[in-house]
């Protein structure tokens, strides 16, 4: 509890610090009422409306500025040639492509990685299968013939030389 009152002091200077900015702002942009656009939006917090031909501190709470203050055909923010629903628009669509885009890029990269290593995979264990199938075949064959060398010779006893291994 102690630590929390030590903190009161610190968020009120910087809410006061927050509103002492956001009318500094608001006083630069209502300044600049009777200038052209181009100067207006030399303020990034700064909206520039056509219809009214009046430089306006940017709405950040409402995110887009509401129709009463300047229809979005009319408000300019960032460019004086581009009107905000076209850059609303545009940025949206920009977003949902890129989005959409590295959806794709992962659904497509981690199933196709998936399924062409387990592909891969089962290759190489059925590979792997007849490899060895093939060794023990010969290895059978290799020990038959010298089975039949053995009796051949008569050598089917033991080994003279394995008391030496």
């Amino acid at each position: 509890m102690a630590d929390l009152r030590s903190f009161v002091p610190l968020l009120l200077l910087i809410v006061l610090g927050l509103t002492t900015v956001e009318a500094q702002t608001s006083a630069v942009c209502e300044s600049r009422n009777g200038t052209s656009c181009e100067e207006c939006l030399r303020n990034v917090t700064c909206l520039w409306c056509i219809k009214t031909k009046s430089c306006i501190t940017y709405p950040v709470r409402t995110i887009l500025p509401p129709h009463s203050l300047c229809p979005l055909n009319d408000a300019r923010w960032g460019l004086c040639w581009m009107n905000f629903q076209t850059l609303i628009i545009t940025l949206a669509v920009i977003g949902g492509v890129i989005i959409i885009a590295l959806l794709v890029c992962l659904f497509c990269c981690c199933k196709c990685e998936n399924f062409g290593s387990s592909r891969f995979e089962a290759k190489m264990q059925r590979q792997a299968n007849k490899t060895k199938t093939k060794q023990e075949e010969r290895r059978a064959e290799m020990k038959q013939r010298h089975d039949d060398i053995r009796k051949k010779y008569g050598l089917s006893g033991q080994n003279p030389y394995s008391r030496f291994a």
